[in-house]
């Protein structure tokens, strides 16, 4: 096998609780993790050197682009020295919540041990993945999870199949990740946070498969950071909102935010309400379950264009 090609999942976060500062200086966080259909697409080549390329002018082509430090890591377990060429379709808006640089990463991890026979499990995968970042180990296996610790303590949670949203991105606004935690931490932690309560209620809702039941439910405590800062997220969250949403929030630490929908018709139709803004990147979406998928289709997602 000379050459691989994955799809790799973004991932959105239906919940998202900030419980405090661990000792090791990560966020101790309670989340619930979901996969959608909006892939990256991941090409692995067997090469002398190891580089890595991307049609985004954003994504960095140097050691701080993860998908480089997943081959240093894989090639430092195994004792493998020999390189290879990365080569990234993004499709994923670049810094916007969506665990895009992570999701590209934990497909190097997963075409990598095909490529090179290595015979890992997905387990140890994950574990690899867990050293780069934290949210690696959910997007090896995707679909549908409980993510505790700094978000690599993972449970399965049933899975959520087939349920349509919106994805919408201010497309020349990036987020950084730090920044969203540090910016939290500074002026919100300790302050009363939303009741444990909902957790519970949310996991419910989520096994009863009942998207009108989890609407209501979603919750994201950086929210509190970005919003105040980035207005203009706040007005598309409640854009999206107007537009029938059942429910809808910003991922992670954004700025891209979503907006449930009971059918595709439905999702169309909330997207048909936002798509006259060029400003904006959209995408209808489902959620999936499956984060890497080896595949030589492009991603299901609806993207409205303005080229």
């Amino acid at each position: 096998m000379k050459t691989v090609r994955l799809r790799a999942a973004a991932k959105i976060n239906l919940y998202l609780e900030i419980l405090g500062v661990r000792p090791d200086n990560f966020h101790e966080l309670v989340m619930v993790l979901q996969s959608i259909d909006l892939a990256d697409t991941v090409t692995l080549r067997a090469a002398p050197t190891t580089g890595v390329r991307c049609s985004h002018p954003l994504v960095p082509t140097d050691r701080t682009n993860l998908a480089l430090r997943a081959v240093e890591v894989l090639q430092k377990h195994t004792g493998i020295d020999e390189g290879v060429e990365i080569v990234i379709e993004k499709r994923i808006p670049v810094a916007s919540g969506l665990a895009g640089g992570s999701t590209d990463a934990a497909a190097v991890l997963v075409g990598l041990n095909a490529l090179w026979d290595l015979g890992l499990t997905q387990g140890q995968l994950q574990s690899l993945g867990a050293q780069i970042g934290s949210d690696i180990p959910f997007c090896v296996i995707g679909g549908t999870a409980l993510a505790m610790g700094r978000g690599e303590v993972l449970s399965a949670l049933p899975a959520l199949q087939g349920v349509y949203l919106v994805l919408a991105k201010i497309a020349d606004l990036q987020v950084s990740t730090a920044w969203a935690y540090q910016t939290y931490r500074r002026e919100h932690l300790g302050a009363v946070a939303a009741p444990r309560a909902r957790t519970s209620a949310l996991l419910s809702a989520v096994a009863s498969r009942e998207v009108a039941r989890i609407a209501p439910l979603l919750h994201n405590d950086l929210e509190r950071a970005v919003l105040p800062a980035h207005p203009q997220v706040s007005a598309l969250r409640e854009r999206l909102a107007v537009a029938g949403a059942l429910g809808a929030m910003m991922s992670g630490s954004g700025p891209s935010v979503f907006g449930l929908a009971s059918d595709r018709a439905h999702a169309e139709a909330i997207c048909a309400a936002l798509a006259e803004d060029p400003s904006l990147e959209l995408f209808v979406c489902q959620t999936q379950q499956a984060g890497i998928l080896f595949a030589e289709s492009q991603p299901s997602s609806l993207q409205i264009s303005h080229e």
